[in-house]
């Protein structure tokens, strides 16, 4: 155990090895002096974790709003409610499911004659005799999974006046030519770093002992009398090459969807230019990390 430590070279990604442990079972028992090495330190080593980062757009939204109805008939309450929000999703629908989605749902509720008790608070009197109107609720959730569309569609909703709108939130959803693009980068990011260890300690790289996309494999402390395995939160590398397909909406604004069927009042040309605000999507940060193992010359 004496030579292979000897052997032993930690690139500069395994410097936080004073992390906390992560609960894994063992290799050794409690009390021995030296935990068993893995086969492949069996000869000098040096294991490098790359660490990659990358800010991407974000290339998905969403927001919800309502539109509210009373009436002394719920059948009636319902209706004015739905009416409110069917011109609003026949007009969003017609974008397409692969750039909004639109899901709409009715609730309604009793609103009962109210009086003061003793102490002067107001209460309902719920009972099924004192209901004076009913109050009903068409709430519209809109996702956004084309952001270029994102202002129009906010603007379209606003100009339909609902009765509340919720707060407009951003998510990534990354494309899988992404996650490869990544996870090679952080492969490349390893072997620079294991490169550059072992010529500043006087060696050369050898063959590729081990490939660990996980990352466990360089968080054995294996130098420890007691395994001490941990997470490596080491600054990562910032990834210029990949390139984000999503941009902020600029140039010529989106073509308008198909104009809704006639009868339906939906908001007008101007009415959804004039609530048109500028939204643009945040950057989002994707990660990843590898652990390369070399053996050394």
């Amino acid at each position: 155990m004496r030579i292979l430590a000897a052997g032993l070279l930690i690139a500069a990604p395994m410097t936080a090895m004073s992390a906390p442990a992560m609960a894994q079972t063992p290799p050794a028992t409690i009390g021995q002096q030296y935990v068993p090495a893995p086969w492949w330190m069996r000869d000098p080593v040096i294991a490098s974790i790359g660490q990659v980062k990358v800010e991407i757009q974000a290339n998905r939204a969403g927001f919800s709003a309502s539109f509210q109805s009373v009436d002394r008939s719920v059948a009636e309450a319902s209706r004015k409610a739905a009416d409110q929000v069917r011109a609003l999703s026949q007009t969003l629908a017609a974008y397409g499911m692969d750039k909004v989605r639109v899901e709409t749902t009715l609730s309604t509720r009793p609103l009962y004659d109210q009086y003061r008790d003793e102490n002067g608070n107001l209460r309902d009197n719920a009972r099924a005799d004192k209901i004076e109107r009913y109050q009903a609720d068409a709430s519209v959730s809109i996702t956004i999974r084309d952001v270029a569309v994102l202002e129009r569609v906010y603007a379209t909703v606003v100009a339909s006046q609902p009765s509340s709108i919720g707060q407009v939130y951003f998510s990534l959803d990354p494309e899988n030519a992404w996650k490869s693009n990544l996870a090679a980068e952080a492969m490349k990011d390893a072997r620079r770093r294991a490169v550059m260890a072992a010529e500043n300690a006087g060696a050369t790289l050898g063959s590729v002992r081990v490939i660990d996309p996980t990352g466990r494999a360089c968080q054995t402390d294996v130098l420890a009398g007691w395994p001490s395995y941990q997470s490596n939160d080491d600054q990562q590398t910032s990834v210029d090459q990949i390139v984000v397909t999503a941009e902020r909406m600029g140039g010529p604004p989106p073509p308008a969807p198909p104009p809704p069927p006639v009868g339906d009042a939906a908001p007008s040309e101007a009415q959804i230019e004039a609530a048109r605000l500028a939204l643009q999507p945040p950057l989002q940060t994707l990660t990843d990390s590898a652990c390369v193992v070399y053996g050394l010359n």
